[in-house]
């Protein structure tokens, strides 16, 4: 029977749950708070630049393929896919840098290069690395986290004593130098948790990496975005943008409408994929599953601090992702999760996508998306941002052996008090809600309310977890369950 389905929010959990809900044939509504869809994934363009404001690493294509494959499409019908060479560079200081190639046999070469041996037991690790991923991305993470018995199959029960060790210590077992485990250590970062406290069945996240190679959507993330909304819109699926959720209305134990801008809107079944804390907020207390100790206890992924720079020159010594290890990893990662602080010296991150993509900036300039990974409940302030813009500048001037300071045209940031703002954020988180052993599938928040029938919930801080290829699927699983919907 055809249902009434009205999905909150946006982003590429909310877009994928709608595209499969209207293939289906059912007719669905989406709300969207900000002008502009796409959640956390949506686009700043300013003075010729253009920037993604969230995601910019494009990993796990195969997830993409199988997502556009469902409703008999490619990515490839809607956007173009450049793999990035190399993938990425990390620096430790000036002129200490490891350049990431954009295939395996490379950077085995690499790594023996760094440290006699680790060649070989780079590939023996990617080998496992391989078939955890095969295990994970092809099936588990397609189950819907409803039971611990979706854990249990033949595969997992040879691999069981991975699920209790993990990732800091295996790599570390095998590779001394210290460059390297910080380089295989950083694809688990996008997992939310600190390495030490990942799982090391989560090792599939460096054939992610290294296996299938980092990609950039021309004219970026968005671009993602904007074929799901086509893709939605041919299914029949209608976008409202500035529309602000007010209240899930419940009568006797179901989910019956929403509130949106002041006006009630009935429905057959409404789908949250807007933050999940949030979500529940709209409910009278009563009808929600989880309370605020529910939520104060669990270990969230960091927020961060970015910035979208507009510089008036290219930028030399960089590729299109830079990462930049030059100050103790250990020691901010304590900073995020241990003992919640502004770090002195933070690691941080830079995209600069007109290194790749000419669409991203005028002729002769660079856009530049810097990222500093925070503890997610910090004070916000504009003292502070620039604080932290000004320490990160001067290292990059130094890193890289240029000035730049002098040519910045403008810049933006976005930090704690945005994600809140923009996103209703718990706590102005920027990924979710870490994967840690016990908040691993059937242990995170569930994907159909256990108090209000009617209601379901779909993205980051339920399964499978944080990032945008976990976010398709998520979408995916909560489409399944309202399937069978009765």
């Amino acid at each position: 029977m055809r249902k009434n389905i009205k999905i909150i929010g946006s982003g590429f959990s909310a877009l994928a749950a709608a595209c499969y809900l209207a293939k289906e044939g059912n007719k669905v509504t989406i709300y969207e708070k900000n002008s502009t869809i796409g959640g956390r994934a949506r686009q700043l363009k300013k003075d010729g630049f253009t920037f993604d404001i969230g995601p910019t690493w494009y990993w796990m294509p195969d997830v993409f393929e199988r997502f556009f494959n469902d409703f008999g499409k490619k990515p490839s019908d809607y956007y173009e896919l450049i793999k990035l060479s190399p993938a990425y560079q990390v620096y430790f200081g000036v002129n200490e840098f490891v350049t990431i190639a954009d295939n395996l046999p490379e950077i085995i070469t690499t790594f023996e290069s760094v440290e006699k041996g680790s060649g070989e037991k780079l590939a023996s690790f990617m080998k496992e690395a391989q078939s955890n991923y095969d295990i994970a991305i092809k099936d588990l993470v397609y189950r819907p986290g409803v039971s611990p018995l979706e854990l249990i199959t033949v595969e997992t029960a040879l691999k069981v004593n991975q699920f209790f060790g993990n990732i800091s210590k295996d790599i570390r077992r095998r590779f001394k130098n210290k460059k390297l485990v910080q380089i295989l250590e950083f694809p688990v970062l996008f997992l939310g948790a600190k390495p030490s406290d990942t799982p090391s069945f989560y090792n599939f996240m460096n054939f992610a990496d290294f296996g299938l190679g980092t990609w950039h959507p021309k004219n970026g993330m968005y671009s993602v975005v904007l074929a799901m909304e086509q893709l939605a819109k041919e299914l029949g699926v209608t976008i409202n943008v500035n529309s602000n959720i007010e209240k899930i209305e419940v009568t006797d134990g179901k989910a019956t409408a929403l509130v949106v801008n002041g006006e009630r809107v009935s429905a057959d079944i409404i789908l949250s994929g807007a933050d999940y804390h949030h979500s529940e907020t709209l409910l009278d207390e009563k009808h929600r599953a989880y309370s605020e100790k529910y939520w104060e206890k669990k270990t969230f992924a960091p927020s961060s601090l970015l910035f979208y720079v507009g510089f008036d020159k290219k930028i030399e010594n960089v590729e299109h992702h830079s990462l930049f290890f030059d100050v103790d990893f250990d020691v901010h990662a304590q900073d995020i999760y241990d003992n919640p602080k502004w770090p002195k010296d933070p690691l941080f991150y830079a995209s600069f996508p007109s290194k790749t993509d000419s669409n991203s900036a005028p002729e002769g300039k660079e856009a530049a998306i810097f990222l500093i990974p925070l503890a997610p409940g910090l004070n916000d302030t504009n003292e502070l941002r620039e604080t932290y813009f000004e320490k990160i500048m001067t290292r990059l001037e130094n890193l890289t052996q240029q000035s730049l300071k002098n040519n910045i045209i403008f810049k933006e940031s976005f930090c704690v008090n945005d994600f809140i703002k923009d996103y209703n954020s718990y706590k102005g988180n920027a990924y979710g809600m870490a994967n840690t052993l016990l908040q691993t599938a059937f242990l995170r928040p569930k994907l159909k309310s256990k108090k209000v029938k009617s209601l379901y919930f779909t993205g980051q801080l339920t399964v499978p977890g944080p990032g945008v290829p976990p976010a398709l699927i998520s979408g995916k699983l909560v489409a399944d369950l309202i399937k069978k919907h009765r």
